[in-house]
């Protein structure tokens, strides 16, 4: 049985997912209606900075701090307002999206062009020491 390309499964997920803009995410969030979650590795954060008031939840823990039941749940994730995922370039947010969406999660979605877009247009970000 061959695997299936990355593109193939991007495409599908993004066919199945909202994404915003980076201006409708930075701006949902600031009203306070979305939390902006980044789900990049510590490592990336250490190195490349991170987003003022974004939530950090690893890809790896992602599903066990959303699940309810689970023994790891973040209660940040689940205060009702939209979750907004973002990686680096909006590829493991995609399927992120995708993943939590099969779990029911329905307000969720994904920040266009990742974290790598929102340096280039110019927004903040807290660059580590």
């Amino acid at each position: 049985m061959a695997v299936k390309p990355i593109q193939d499964l991007l495409s599908e997920a993004k066919a199945q997912i909202e994404t915003l803009s980076l201006e409708d995410a930075r701006r949902e969030a600031a009203e306070g209606n979305a939390l902006l979650v980044d789900i990049r590795d510590v490592r990336e954060l250490q190195r490349d900075g991170r987003i003022d008031g974004a939530f950090h939840a690893p890809r790896g823990m992602l599903e066990f701090w959303i699940a309810p039941d689970s023994p790891y749940h973040k209660p940040e994730l689940a205060d009702g307002r939209k979750l907004i995922l973002f990686c680096a370039s909006a590829w493991r947010s995609a399927l992120s999206v995708k993943a939590l969406q099969e779990m029911g999660v329905q307000s969720i979605a994904e920040m266009d062009g990742g974290f790598k877009a929102w340096k280039i247009a110019g927004f903040p970000v807290d660059l580590p020491n």
